[in-house]
């Protein structure tokens, strides 16, 4: 079964006042491109904090073959999710979570990630970079083929529409996942108010595949799952790879302001591709003071990248917070299906 969510509450924009107010007394600010300053007003307004079903025409003045064109931006329901658990949701849950994390850069090696998912036994999966209907990718939807391939329950969150990957009429997205055989509950999107106008359209650049050029905004999806009886917020990040550590660094500090607001009740596991390394320099503090354990750390920085022409960097990370613990941290660098690695961990409740 394949689901749309339409209900205000699975989508949530980071406007609310609190939010701002945090940023602001924090000294963050935000740095948007023009659009995302007309979403973000928009988003003011919308009940429920949220764009719903939104169509912006924006006049490009792209010169192409010697005319202009109009581009069709859309902005619709941005979580979709599916169930595919064969049997019953009542199963006995598990004492221990087996997590994996990955950016499957695209899926455009499908059946070998597949292969690996399949065979990690993992409980609890956190993947970035995943196709809905890209040319790149044979127009699939990488995200739903996964969870029916391993009969799982999926949660996708839509990040970008790739301009050049999809048609006005079929568009294509871009985004993150978190997939598993437990019930996955209150899905929703932190879109970070940072972010690097990089992969903004331009009137001088072409609409080629290769310019990548893409509407959206880097964001974490977040949702919840239940262990043992506890709540576990579970945050599938993805931070800008262009720009500075020091926009990174931002992103991170609103995914960590947000992380503070969890009810003490509730166990917080984070994971994804942060483009940072945070084992050292100001991160490492930032993160120690959130008392989030980085059990990664402990494997002495070894690469989470792959790369033919350069040494490839440790970028992709888990975290947990209090009330969880983890144990047999893997670097699964034997894997080739992407440019990363998918990396993983035991977790247990505390």
């Amino acid at each position: 079964m394949n689901i749309f969510d339409s209900r205000a509450d699975r989508v949530s924009l980071p406007t609310s006042s609190a939010t701002n107010a945090a940023l602001i007394e924090s000294g963050v600010r935000p740095r948007m491109n023009l659009l995302e300053r007309i979403l973000s007003v928009v988003g003011d307004f919308c009940p429920g904090e949220r764009l719903g079903t939104l169509i912006l025409t924006i006049n490009l003045f792209t010169p192409l073959c010697g005319f202009y064109f109009l581009k069709t931006v859309r902005w619709m329901d941005e979580i979709q999710a599916g169930l595919y658990v064969i049997g019953s949701d009542s199963r006995e849950q598990p004492k221990f979570l087996r997590v994996v994390s990955w950016n499957i850069n695209r899926g455009l090696q499908l059946n070998s990630v597949i292969d690996f998912l399949a065979d990690s036994s993992a409980d609890l999966i956190l993947l970035q970079e995943t196709d809905i209907n890209a040319r790149r990718t044979q127009c699939g939807n990488i995200p739903c083929e996964i969870a029916q391939a391993l009969q799982m329950n999926y949660v996708f969150g839509r990040e970008f529409e790739e301009l050049a990957q999809g048609e006005v009429s079929s568009p294509a997205y871009h985004g993150q996942a978190i997939l598993s055989p437990l019930p996955l509950s209150r899905p929703r999107i932190l879109k970070f108010r940072c972010q690097s106008a990089f992969w903004s359209p331009r009137w001088f650049i072409p609409p080629l595949q290769l310019f990548q050029r893409r509407v959206g905004a880097r964001m974490t999806m977040i949702c919840e799952i239940r262990i043992q009886g506890r709540t576990v917020v579970v945050y599938n990040a993805h931070l800008e790879s262009r720009g500075s550590d020091e926009l990174r660094c931002n992103q991170l500090f609103e995914m960590l302001t947000e992380i503070r607001r969890t009810s003490p009740e509730m166990a917080v596991l984070v994971a994804g591709d942060l483009n940072l390394d945070i084992a050292r320099g100001p991160v490492a503090s930032i993160i120690a003071e959130t008392r989030l354990d980085s059990p990664l750390t402990h494997l002495g920085g070894r690469p989470t990248t792959r790369s033919r022409h350069r040494k490839g960097t440790a970028i992709d990370w888990i975290l947990t917070g209090k009330g969880l613990i983890a144990s047999n941290p893997q670097i699964h660098d034997a894997i080739g299906a992407s440019d990363h690695y998918p990396i993983s961990v035991q977790i247990q409740l505390a």
